[in-house]
């Protein structure tokens, strides 16, 4: 039995291997055939990748991209093991950031005192934004998905009125910039010098300390257990006294609250203030991350470093004369991919699991048999 054991759980671990594997070589076979249709070689383009890639302030811009869509990634996935899809994770952030910059922008205390509050305001704003949602559907069915939709464009609107000159937005020097009261110095989040290959945004501390509370929390407690629980089977939940309706608001909540996370690299490291240029399309980006990442914390960081990694290499394959086209291209196919590997070796892995448990009940029906004939 140890060494059935030990075979089943090596099986295991390699069906495991197998899924991103499979999903890789599939998405560079497919995206060299699209560069080849383009007339252009594919295997120079992937040399200058791995070699662009991979260079030193490559390495620092990568990070700092990898931070933002980990964050989006993590506020993502906590939806999707509740088995909801929080689409709204693109205003919530946007909203917060907005409203942090504002608060940040008029604040008169100490750094130490100001940071904490910034941040702390970005995470209610985002938690409020997304509890609308949770609140409409245990309370009147209203599916997550359009009312996150229907939020992520009140929250563009929201911002696009507030932030104009004359109401909280002011015009920079040249006229052209529409932004918000600049934060002051002492309110700006710790940067990481690396020399010759830029600065890395200090927050990545902070994104792993969510990743860890986002492992601890789901897999190591009591709450985390019932939200999986809910997310796997409603009935069964609520059979076992979980609130089913608490903890679909609740998730809700929590998935906001990171979400308001996102805009802080960008706020407190990068721009300091919130204007007209802030990044957008970050919540969408870690709904692609997320499923990479199969909900994994780990996961989920290597899916946003890959995330980085195509956007400065393949920004780079423009200037080289490839088609700007290309980086939607690549992401595309491998979420496709990702997810059709997945579904195969899953589909493998039960086939073999049901295999294994008949082979197993053929052999004690014989034995059982020998023992009556004995």
């Amino acid at each position: 039995m140890k060494k059935l054991t030990s075979r089943i759980d090596k099986e295991r671990l390699l069906l495991g291997i197998a899924a991103p594997l499979l999903a890789v070589v599939a998405a560079l076979v497919v995206t060299a055939l699209v560069i080849a249709a383009t007339g252009k070689n594919p295997g120079p383009a992937f040399h200058d990748m791995m070699t662009y890639g991979f260079a030193s302030d490559s390495q620092v811009f990568i990070l700092n991209k990898a931070t933002t869509y980990y964050l989006a990634g993590v506020a993502v996935a906590i939806g999707f093991r509740m088995n909801l899809f929080n689409i709204g994770v693109d205003g919530q952030y946007r909203l917060a950031a907005f409203v942090a910059a504002v608060l940040g922008g008029a604040l008169t205390v100490p750094g130490w005192l100001a940071i904490p509050l910034i941040i702390i305001c970005a995470m209610a704003t985002g938690a409020l934004w997304a509890a609308i949602a949770g609140v409409l559907k245990v309370t009147r069915g209203v599916s997550e998905v359009i009312a996150t939709i229907m939020l992520n464009s009140i929250a563009t609107a929201i911002i696009g009125y507030l932030l104009q000159p004359g109401k909280l937005g002011q015009l920079d020097e040249a006229g052209t910039l529409v932004s918000t009261k600049p934060l002051p110095s002492s309110a700006h989040f710790f940067n990481i010098d690396t020399g010759p290959a830029g600065v890395l945004d200090g927050f990545i501390v902070v994104a792993v300390l969510v990743g860890v509370a986002y492992w601890f929390v789901l897999g190591r407690t009591r709450f985390g257990f019932d939200l999986r629980t809910v997310g796997q089977s409603e009935s069964a939940a609520s059979a076992s006294g979980v609130s089913v309706k608490k903890m679909i608001a609740t998730s809700m909540i929590i998935s906001g609250a990171v979400a308001g996370l996102i805009g802080m690299p960008t706020l407190l490291n990068e721009s300091h203030q919130y204007d007209n240029s802030f990044p957008s399309g970050i919540g969408f980006t870690g709904i692609a991350i997320a499923l990479l990442g199969r909900n994994n914390p780990i996961g989920i960081a290597l899916g946003a470093l890959l995330w980085g990694f195509l956007e400065r290499t393949t920004n780079h394959l423009e200037f080289q004369g490839y088609d700007k086209e290309i980086l939607g291209v690549i992401q595309g196919v491998i979420v496709l991919c990702v997810v059709i590997a997945y579904e195969v070796v899953r589909r493998y892995g039960l086939k073999r699991q049901q295999q294994k448990v008949g082979a197993e009940l053929a052999a004690q029906a014989v034995a059982t048999k020998k023992q009556e004939v004995a």
